[in-house]
């Protein structure tokens, strides 16, 4: 992963249109993010599953937006804002009582992912929605808690054992975006010490031009068997009497 410093540095640095080429997983997931809270009828009670630092709760200020995660994803975190600190196999909360869940980037790093989209399932009330992203193609983080990657068909029958219907799963990226991210996680071997020189010759290339270049051509992709990983939204089947 690239030093925290520089990170900041460069979005403090780059105007939006670099960042969102830079890194559009985070730029599309943001987009689809915000699209969902909209088509949710205002003050819908939303539980973001595995909030880590309520990032999200700004797109999320027309409804009862509440947080839970169990506070040891990374060290470093404020889980200060946190409603409820809880494990996402046994969410300690009513079933039938959300309007919608969301969870982004989280499952990947639950020891037992169905048993997480059944607890997800059992607090959503009929016909309530699911908005949940997860990683294919990604490095390893937050380690040691990081335990899958998932594909489109996994998440189908994840999703259709816990009862939920799939409304949509769209691939975040193709081929191409997958290799701007590559580029930019090349970096990561020219950080610290004398390295840092090298780094700095070669960040104009791997960490601006390619990955720009890249963010064009993706479309190039249409198959999109190569994907950063997924956006999926499901609904909860009201029971059958």
């Amino acid at each position: 992963m690239l030093n925290p410093r520089v990170r900041r540095a460069a979005e403090r640095l780059l105007p939006k249109f670099l960042l969102r080429a830079l890194d559009p997983f985070e730029a599309r997931v943001s987009e689809r993010l915000a699209a969902f809270a909209k088509e949710i009828m205002d003050r819908s009670l939303v539980l973001d599953a595995g909030a880590g630092e309520c990032r999200y709760a700004p797109l999320f200020k027309a409804h009862r937006y509440v947080a839970i995660d169990s506070s040891v994803g990374d060290a470093t975190w404020d889980y200060s804002k946190l409603d409820v600190i809880g494990d996402l196999e046994q969410i300690p909360l009513p079933a039938d009582e959300f309007d919608a869940v969301i969870s982004v980037v989280v499952l990947e790093h639950t020891r037992r992912p169905q048993q997480v989209v059944d607890e997800m399932a059992r607090v959503m009330r009929p016909h309530g929605k699911l908005f949940l992203v997860v990683p294919n193609q990604w490095e390893v983080h937050q380690p040691p808690n990081d335990f899958f990657r998932f594909t489109n068909y996994g998440l189908t029958h994840l999703l259709t054992v816990s009862g939920l219907h799939v409304s949509k799963i769209e691939p975040v990226g193709g081929f191409f975006w997958l290799m701007a991210r590559r580029c930019v996680n090349a970096l990561t071997f020219f950080q610290g010490g004398i390295k840092w020189p090298i780094f700095f010759v070669l960040a104009p290339f791997l960490g601006l031009l390619l990955p720009v270049l890249f963010y064009f051509a993706d479309s190039l992709d249409q198959q999109r068997d190569f994907t950063l990983g997924y956006i999926c939204v499901g609904e909860k089947k009201p029971s059958v009497m």
